[in-house]
Parts: structure tokens; C-alpha cells; sequence
């Protein structure tokens, strides 16, 4: 049964089941032996056979056991660089541009004749 988004959350993970067993019997591992590599109770992959739910963390264990864990990262690929990512990827190397030198005051003395600026009262 291909798996797609019509089926019922039950009929899932039946399909998911019935594989998880074909791939078990296709290793030559009973219940209890996959149950105790992967650190779980057999009625645990009883129950995960038979297509009932089961935690997320005992999939990933039974999972690593039957060799399956690039299925995992084909199921669920690492997603690109966000938005903030990228941007300090553009930005990274070139620091803040700061002043070079120290600036002169040449604009006042300009328009006034070479003469540096004085109030009216400070003569």
C-alpha cells in the first residue's frame, strides 16, 4: 500500500506496522530480540507491529536497529539556511566600515577669507 495523504491516521500506521514487521522477519529478528537491542519491551514492538501508536523515541530505536536511520533523514531532510542565516552569511568578513584619518575643519575657514571662525565678542 503506497502511503499518501487520504489514509486515515489508523490505516498509517497499520501500513507502518506491517512494514516495521516485514523488515524485522526480512532481518531474521524475532519480537523480543529486536525489542531487547533496541532497549524496548516486546509488547512495545507488538503493539508498533500491529499499528498502534507508539513514542517517537521507540521508532527512532527500533529503527537504528534494523539500519534504518537514513530512511529517517530521507523522511525528514535537513532544511536550508533561515533567513537570519543567509543574512550573516553575506555580512560575515566584512566588519563595520569605520572613518579613516582624523576629518580637518576645512569648511569654516572657507567663508571665512583662511580665518578660523570667532563669536562677535571674542575679538
Amino acid at each position: 500500500m503506497r502511503l499518501d495523504e487520504k489514509l486515515t491516521d489508523d490505516a498509517v500506521l497499520a501500513e507502518l506496522g506491517d512494514r516495521l514487521a516485514r523488515l524485522r522477519i526480512g532481518r531474521g529478528l524475532t519480537q523480543a530480540q529486536l525489542a531487547n537491542e533496541a532497549g524496548v519491551g516486546k509488547r512495545t514492538v507488538e503493539r508498533a507491529e500491529a499499528g498502534h501508536s507508539v513514542q517517537l523515541v521507540t521508532l527512532v530505536r527500533l529503527f537504528r536497529v534494523l539500519g534504518l536511520m537514513s530512511a529517517l533523514d530521507q523522511l525528514m531532510p535537513e532544511p536550508g539556511p533561515t533567513p537570519m542565516e543567509r543574512l550573516k552569511e553575506k555580512t560575515t568578513g566584512r566588519g563595520r566600515q569605520r572613518a579613516s584619518g582624523r576629518r580637518t575643519p576645512s569648511a569654516p575657514k572657507a567663508r571665512t577669507g583662511g580665518k578660523a571662525w570667532t563669536w562677535g565678542d571674542e575679538s
